[in-house]
């Protein structure tokens, strides 16, 4: 802003009177499939209602800090990958006051974790990403551009959608993942050279187990070799 531009008409103490949130967009991979956790409200506003996991940041914590904070004390996971999206900031976005929240994504194997409704959300459900509810404040945007960002990550094959799958993994089953995720068919040949042209994709000496079908080989992910996509 140029100096010509700022208001000294208004008291600079009013600029320190924001809020500022943050609200997690936690994806899980169940066969096949991959869901968004959401929480119900169990206080005002939205009372009732179901949201993204998020809440006000203490004065003395920092963003990535407040984000595994809260969603710690509303789930009881931790531990998770957080990676964070951005700011939004519209003045009306709380009814409350001036409020501004910062989007984080995360991304988990549904199977390995077990989260617990508590401190005031009063339930926690797996929805899938096509069956998403009308949800409190502006979570529904906040949804919508993580999953632009989650689509746009598994189209380039960064490390980021290998968050949702389990250590071991098949190539199928990355390509059902990212096939859900896209809305959309993909050619397995291309699909399948484009992924294994990664340097932190490795093979392993092991196959599927329990399956009734021929058992497929089993990738891991070296997470030494991969390299940030921010």
């Amino acid at each position: 802003m140029a100096e010509a531009d700022f208001n000294y008409n208004i008291p600079l103490r009013d600029f320190f009177q924001f809020a500022i949130s943050v609200d997690c967009v936690i994806y899980g991979y169940d066969q096949g499939k991959v869901k968004v956790m959401l929480i119900k409200r169990g206080v005002e506003p939205f009372k009732g209602s179901w949201a993204l996991p998020g809440d006000l940041i203490y004065p003395t914590e920092s963003l990535e800090d407040g984000s595994k904070r809260v969603v710690s004390e509303l789930t009881g996971m931790e531990n998770l990958f957080m990676k964070q999206l951005r700011a939004f900031g519209e003045v009306d976005r709380h009814t409350l006051g001036r409020v501004v929240t910062v989007g984080y994504i995360s991304l988990v194997e549904l199977e390995s974790c077990s989260p617990i409704a508590q401190g005031w959300a009063e339930q926690i459900e797996w929805f899938e990403i096509y069956d998403v509810p009308e949800l409190a404040f502006d979570h529904n945007k906040i949804f919508c551009e993580s999953l632009d960002f989650l689509r746009e990550n598994l189209e380039s094959h960064s490390h980021v959608g290998f968050e949702l799958l389990p250590s071991k993994f098949t190539l199928l089953e990355y390509l059902e993942l990212t096939e859900y995720v896209l809305d959309k068919q993909l050619d397995k040949a291309n699909f399948r050279k484009k992924l294994l042209s990664k340097n932190f994709i490795e093979p392993l000496s092991e196959v599927q187990k329990n399956v009734k079908h021929r058992p497929a080989k089993l990738y891991k992910v070296n997470k030494s070799k991969i390299r940030s996509v921010e």
